[in-house]
């Protein structure tokens, strides 16, 4: 009996293939050697494909969300750039973060006491920690929590008890749409700690500028200290890829500690410039 194919995927004469359509103005093809693993889960379908191209990967609902080969450059960069900026982070409080790159590098700290991974699909995590090990590193740390529910819920009811927050979430698209509304970044505000501070993804300033002003927007109304930094992530559409602190009190990296972590991106020297963000960016978010 032939498999039946998700929409997403089709077959020709040169094999299997992928294609993701980053809102109907811009379509991109992978060339996919095997379905590793296929489950629809109560909240979305979920897939790890091994492609030609980018190793094995994380799809949910036909979009790509991380990859073996450059992975890690998104987990390091929203990981690293804010436990270098707080001066000693013992408990944080990851939102999404399914596929475990995060936490992963949030691992490597050994001030951290406590990570609370809130992550609304558990088939999602358990299928990274199986069959996506280069992202995930199959991770195992005794403190790591996972918590499956709602991130917006979970952070509406959590006392200030953090000091560092991630938000590793997909496009706010449809139901991620709560992730980027002021109400969500007033509930991280709430808690987080007295010095404690927040990151998150704010899309392609190329693709998504209009999103990327509006987080941007939203989380400085709220946060006395926000700032903007920037990765190239080639899997992303627009390659240029920005993220966005909200601080309580501090901004300034330390780099001492970046030499003691075991990584393939971050570095001393990137930490620092991760913030020198290009003139048209500084112009769509009126820095000056």
């Amino acid at each position: 009996m032939t498999r039946k194919l998700p929409t997403f995927l089709s077959e020709n004469e040169n094999g299997l293939w992928m294609t993701e359509d980053e809102r109907e103005n811009l379509k991109i093809d992978y060339r996919i050697k095997e379905i590793i693993f296929e489950e629809k889960s109560p909240i979305q379908h979920v897939m790890i494909l091994d492609s030609y191209s980018f190793g094995r990967m994380l799809v949910l609902d036909g979009i790509v969300q991380t990859t073996s080969i450059d992975g890690h450059i998104y987990n390091e960069t929203i990981s690293h750039v804010p436990l270098n900026i707080h001066p000693n982070p013992k408990k944080v409080l990851i939102i999404g973060g399914g596929d475990c790159g995060v936490a992963k590098e949030v691992c490597q700290y050994s001030s951290v006491q406590q990570i609370d991974v809130v992550e609304i699909d558990q088939v999602v995590v358990e299928a990274c920690r199986k069959y996506l090990p280069e992202v995930s590193g199959g991770l195992s740390d005794p403190r790591v929590r996972f918590i499956f529910e709602d991130g917006v819920n979970y952070a509406q009811n959590s006392p200030a008890i953090y000091d560092v927050i991630i938000v590793d979430s997909s496009d706010p698209i449809g139901p991620a749409e709560v992730l980027i509304e002021k109400n969500f970044y007033r509930s991280l505000f709430n808690a987080l700690k007295e010095d404690g501070l927040m990151v998150c993804q704010s899309q392609s300033p190329i693709f998504h500028g209009e999103a990327m002003e509006q987080i941007f927007a939203r989380i400085d109304d709220i946060f006395p200290k926000t700032k903007m930094f920037t990765a190239v992530v080639p899997t992303y559409p627009g390659g240029l890829w920005s993220f966005t602190l909200g601080s309580k009190k501090y901004t300034a990296p330390n780099s001492v500690r970046i030499r003691e972590l075991d990584t393939l991106y971050i570095n001393e020297q990137l930490l620092e410039s991760c913030f020198a963000l290009p003139e048209f960016m500084i112009k769509q978010l009126s820095f000056r």
